[in-house]
């Protein structure tokens, strides 16, 4: 019998780019990007829907966001994963990591970067083109015995959010 299995995709919140010289892996996060961070987990606690297991990027922008979440989510840091294969590899390598996660994992959450993880939110969901805004996150259900089975699983539900939702013009 098949059971609910949850998949958040976060694409990392906003990253500054005015520290000269940088590398792009160590990008930190700006100030409205944290606030926003903090504003999305609480979203997720709010609704009592929190993962079993976060997966990030290695990038700084990513795992600060994760680290945020964490936070608000008030998990010990053994539910929190880094994986290199979420930096920058395509939609095929973060299929891959999303379906070797442990079964007993019932609802994941995982952090990267555009565009890999907008294309990932379209082919999973079955939707016309999702683009993932900075800090943006595509929550679906699937029906599913084992991650594994991430590729032909029945979508049940899939819902979009992101920090400014609802207060646009």
């Amino acid at each position: 019998m098949s059971v609910k299995r949850t998949l958040y995709i976060v694409r990392h919140a906003k990253s500054s780019w005015d520290i000269e010289g940088i590398s792009d892996i160590d990008r930190p996060l700006k100030l409205r990007g944290m606030r926003a961070a903090y504003e999305m987990a609480r979203r997720i606690k709010i609704d009592r829907y929190l993962p079993d297991l976060l997966v990030t990027s290695p990038a700084n922008r990513a795992l600060h966001t994760a680290t945020i979440f964490m936070r608000v989510f008030e998990h010990k840091f053994d539910k929190l994963k880094i994986s290199e294969k979420l930096y920058g590899t395509g939609v095929g390598v973060i299929k891959k990591v999303v379906a070797s996660q442990p079964d007993t994992v019932r609802k994941l959450m995982i952090f990267g970067h555009n565009p890999d993880f907008s294309d990932f939110a379209t082919m999973l969901s079955g939707n016309s083109y999702i683009e993932l805004p900075t800090c943006g996150i595509c929550r679906i259900i699937f029906e599913m015995d084992s991650w594994s089975d991430i590729s032909k699983a029945k979508v049940k539900d899939s819902y979009i959010d992101y920090p400014k939702k609802g207060i646009e013009a």
